[in-house]
């Protein structure tokens, strides 16, 4: 089965600028897929490739099997949504719809009723856009990219202009079409990504620097600590905890009345049978184990991390 997108070694040159150096990339169907890097490192390029507004200078890209390329065919399979959309301001967010609707053949009015429903906008859908908040422009930009019921929906930042309202309505709209249509969008808002993200590529100058399930990215960098919390246990626990197979080194790092947690460092590998030892062992304390899992990491610090190493040539 093909990918929703599927880019190969893609490369984009401007003179002598590299803007895009041999990017390879796969996005699951169905899936919500986070684009990140710091400014300038190829985001919004491979957007505007993927689009069809930009040409690469070497490798493919493919939206739903679809060839990205002159012929702009891809374009069927495919939703966009601006940074920031922009409509007449006298038109009316029906009139909208059914403009952008008029290109794609016979589209019933119930289907703009219904995405308008969708968006959350119905109830001012003969209200003039000029008139429409920031969350309400992203919504409206979102609906109108669903009207030819895209395989794929690209979006460029689509919280960044939005405040805190705006920005919440506009991800619970993203989370509502998990599995209805495949997006993928890029943000420097880290947390969003983090928490809405089924996927993630992270890019750094111009070069793929990671690109895995959210949810294994961040625990391939926990890897080696867990947080094990005890209820009724004693400071000597700590040097109890270090005795265990597989621990290098464990230390208390909080006091919560009868209750401890602990940071037990763990030898590579050794995670599931030191998870293993460290049941057993509040069992035969006679402990209660409130929690005994990899430390949690946020993939702010994670993304750090991948940026700030230097890139090898």
């Amino acid at each position: 089965m093909t990918s929703a997108i599927s880019i190969r070694n893609l490369s984009k040159r401007y003179g002598k600028l590299q803007v895009l150096n041999d990017v390879s990339i796969d996005v699951p169907h169905g899936s919500i897929f986070g684009f990140l890097g710091p400014n300038g490192a190829g985001k919004s390029t491979t957007i505007r490739i993927l689009a069809g507004l930009s040409q690469a200078t070497s490798g493919s890209a493919f939206v739903n099997g679809v060839s990205v390329d002159k012929t702009g065919l891809h374009r069927r399979h495919l939703g966009y949504v601006a940074q920031e959309p922009r409509f007449y301001g006298w038109m009316t967010g029906r009139e909208v719809m059914e403009y952008s609707a008029s290109f794609y053949g016979e589209v019933s009015k119930q289907r703009i009723a219904d995405l308008l429903d969708r968006v959350g906008i119905a109830a001012a859908a003969n209200r003039p856009c000029q008139s429409y908040s920031g969350g309400m422009r992203q919504r409206l930009g979102i609906a109108q990219a669903l009207i030819g019921k895209p395989a794929v929906v690209i979006m460029d930042e689509p919280v960044s202009a939005l405040d805190s309202i705006g920005r919440a309505e506009v991800l619970k709209l993203m989370q509502s079409l998990r599995g209805e249509t495949t997006i993928f969008y890029s943000t420097h808002i880290l947390e969003d990504v983090q928490r809405l993200s089924d996927y993630v590529a992270i890019l750094n100058q111009g070069k793929l620097v990671k690109m895995a399930p959210t949810q294994a990215l961040l625990n391939s960098f926990a890897n080696g600590s867990l947080r094990v919390t005890l209820a009724g246990a004693k400071e000597a626990i700590a040097d109890q905890l270090k005795l265990l197979p597989g621990v290098v080194h464990s230390s208390l790092v909080e006091r919560l009345g009868i209750v401890r947690v602990y940071d037990v460092q763990v030898k590579e590998g050794a995670m599931p049978n030191v998870q293993r030892s460290i049941t057993q062992f509040a069992a035969r304390q006679d402990l209660i184990l409130v929690t005994n899992e990899p430390t949690k990491i946020e993939l702010e610090t994670v993304f750090l991390q991948l940026v700030q190493t230097p890139q090898v040539s």
